[in-house]
């Protein structure tokens, strides 16, 4: 009986052994896995400017699709959050967006420029930048504007995480970004 114990236990340490082991980077999963946990609750940054909105794009990453804002200065004050449905600023009509879920953001930034003149005219406002084939986008719409802040609505497939911030630039303004990932 001693034998083949001793026997059964040298056959299970060969076996173990024998297992090539394979040295994985600590960074692998980083960069294979999408790191998008960034719930879906509301967002909102309250800092004060006298921006205007310049122009509105998308992009398409490999974990999420992004929608940029760009405005003519400093960072402004924005809010982001999941809503039953987006209605126009001021007159109250529903503004129709595509998808499973609805986005309401709010930019703080002013309607008119220093000289006066409309400072965001988008050639479409129901599509204010092209998403057809997005994985997460379904539509983009100027929601109108109310004093010193602009309404866009965002139609997304489903409600999915999202995070929203503000970077430098370009030239002297800045961009509010809102990132949607494309899976919990």
């Amino acid at each position: 009986m001693k034998l083949f114990h001793s026997v059964r236990t040298t056959i299970a340490v060969l076996a173990v052994a024998a297992v090539p082991v394979v040295a994985v980077p600590a960074t692998a999963s980083a960069d294979t896995g999408c790191q998008t946990a960034w719930g879906s609750l509301p967002e909102a940054s309250n800092r004060v400017s006298n921006a205007t909105l310049a122009t509105v794009r998308a992009g398409r990453h490999a974990c999420f699709d992004r929608v940029v804002f760009d405005v003519t200065s400093t960072p402004t004050s924005y809010s982001a959050r999941y809503v039953p449905d987006v209605y126009r600023a001021g007159a109250g009509h529903l503004v129709p967006l595509r998808g499973g879920a609805k986005l309401k953001i709010m930019l703080g930034v002013r309607a008119f420029d220093d000289a006066g003149h409309w400072a965001f005219q988008p050639p479409n406002q129901e599509e204010l930048a092209n998403v057809a084939g997005y994985r997460t986008l379904r539509q983009i719409s100027y929601a109108g504007d109310t004093e010193g802040a602009a309404w866009v609505g965002i139609g997304v497939r489903a409600r999915l995480p999202f995070r929203m911030f503000t970077l430098d630039g370009p030239g002297s303004g800045s961009r509010i970004v809102i990132d949607i990932a494309h899976r919990w």
